[in-house]
């Protein structure tokens, strides 16, 4: 693994693709794995209080065997999405369920059948072999991974391979993820890295840059116009960062929804001007467990109004689900759209569906991304017109901890996590590009 490192570590113009073909692979890495023996070790406590820490572990495992249409990368940064929360507290069942099931598909998926789980759906990293039947990518290639696994011998998946009935998210429905020091992908998972960036900085967009573009531009998700209101919830957080950026690129109006004056700031350095602090004017949606109150659907909704002229959100960005779904389905305009996804605060959402029959609105439900609209949300980012949001870099031993901080809505943006990159700020190549965009580039950092 030193030989690996200290070549990949060296000029790109210094190393060709076969000085990287050449090097001999490790039997084994270093990832940050789930064990099977460990699935009821939160039973009976509750899911706020189940700690990540306890469940992530750092370990040496084997090298997976290399298939058709796959490649080996080595991983100079990884990130922390929701989902390495829920699969680090078994839930909302553990993803063992995931790894079996595919197992079963084929003799070469049984591979990613075993008691323990590599976990993690993002990675910046270099190529370093190619299976057979790859002939887009080659060893020493700097690339980043989208996270849409599909098998494509159905016909559903071939208009939009997230219909596809065998579409699996990497790293949390498939093994050998991103938080690692070396990961499985299929080949068309892989696209440019941006050469503006770090490692840490181009690990961060990739799941949740992809999931924002589908979800609030693409004709799949609302099919953002300008001039449209867009409602935004946790516009500061990993999700709602890029779907404010979305937004304002794309001429839309973002009501920012945040929960602290640091918060709104950001949202403010972003260039978004409506913003509400949901704590700050004291929101509760719900009287107690089981009831809403829909006095304060129509709180908000006047404020929204107050913000926006009077005029009513054409599209909701709901992520929170259980939460916030009454008030989002209250306070979308008569033919409006709630695209939903992940759900963080709970999958069992509850409204009052007098407001969305009588009113023609649409409830889109949108999950990652194509490899179409991953491959336009990194092109943006490439371009410098969409910027990560990165706010905190932990070690790869750290992921614990950087997924503990997840849970508990300690972050801002997104968390990255350093795998064989030995410090930040390495791998930029377009200095001349990265100037021009630095301070949104580390505007969730102030302290660069």
């Amino acid at each position: 693994m030193r030989q690996l490192l200290d070549t990949l570590l060296a000029p790109a113009a210094d190393r060709s693709p076969g000085d990287i073909a050449a090097l001999p692979l490790p039997e084994s890495y270093r990832a940050v794995v789930l064990r099977a023996e460990d699935t009821a070790m939160f039973d009976g406590i509750p899911t706020g209080e189940r700690d990540p820490r306890k469940s992530l572990h750092v370990t040496e495992v084997p090298l997976p065997e290399l298939g058709p249409g796959e490649a080996l990368v080595a991983v100079m940064a990884s990130s922390v999405n929701y989902n390495t929360v829920w699969s680090s507290i078994f839930e909302p069942l553990p993803t063992f369920a995931f790894l079996e099931r595919y197992g079963r598909t084929s003799p070469l998926a049984k591979r990613h059948d075993l008691p323990y789980h590599v976990i993690g759906s993002d990675l910046a990293g270099v190529v370093l072999r190619t299976g057979p039947g790859v002939n887009a990518w080659k060893p020493g290639d700097e690339v980043v991974a989208h996270c849409l696994s599909v098998e494509l011998e159905s016909p559903d998946g071939h208009s939009d391979t997230m219909m596809d009935p065998e579409q699996r998210i990497w790293g949390f429905e498939t093994n050998f993820g991103g938080l690692a020091e070396i990961a499985l992908v299929k080949s068309n998972q892989l696209m440019p890295k941006p050469d503006h960036l770090s490692w840490e900085e181009a690990a961060a967009p990739g799941l949740v840059n992809s999931t924002a573009y589908r979800q609030l531009v693409s004709r799949n998700g609302a099919g953002m116009k300008q001039g449209d209101n867009v409602l935004i919830w946790g516009a500061s957080g990993g999700l709602g960062s890029y779907a404010t950026q979305f937004a304002l690129a794309g001429g839309a109006n973002p009501i920012c929804v945040v929960s602290s004056d640091q918060k709104a700031d950001i949202c403010r350095s972003m260039g978004a001007e409506a913003i509400i602090d949901r704590n700050a004017e004291g929101y509760k949606f719900w009287k107690d467990e089981h009831t809403q109150d829909p006095k304060e659907w129509k709180r908000f909704g006047k404020r929204i109004r107050e913000l926006t002229g009077g005029e009513d959100v054409d599209i909701v960005f709901e992520h929170p689900g259980r939460e916030t779904f009454g008030a989002s389905v209250y306070v979308t305009r008569k033919g409006g759209t709630i695209t939903t996804c992940a759900s963080t605060s709970g999958y069992m959402h509850e409204y009052d569906n007098r407001y969305l029959w009588m009113s023609l609105k649409r409830i889109v439900g949108s999950h990652f991304a194509n490899y179409r609209e991953a491959w336009e949300a990194n092109r943006l980012i490439a371009k410098g017109k969409i910027h990560p949001t990165l706010s905190k870099v932990y070690s790869l031993e750290e992921t614990g901890q950087a997924a503990y901080d997840v849970h508990r809505n300690l972050h801002q943006g997104k968390v990255g996590v350093l795998a064989l990159a030995p410090e930040e700020g390495l791998g930029v190549r377009d200095h001349e590009l990265r100037a021009r965009h630095i301070d949104a580039i580390n505007r969730f950092r102030p302290e660069q």
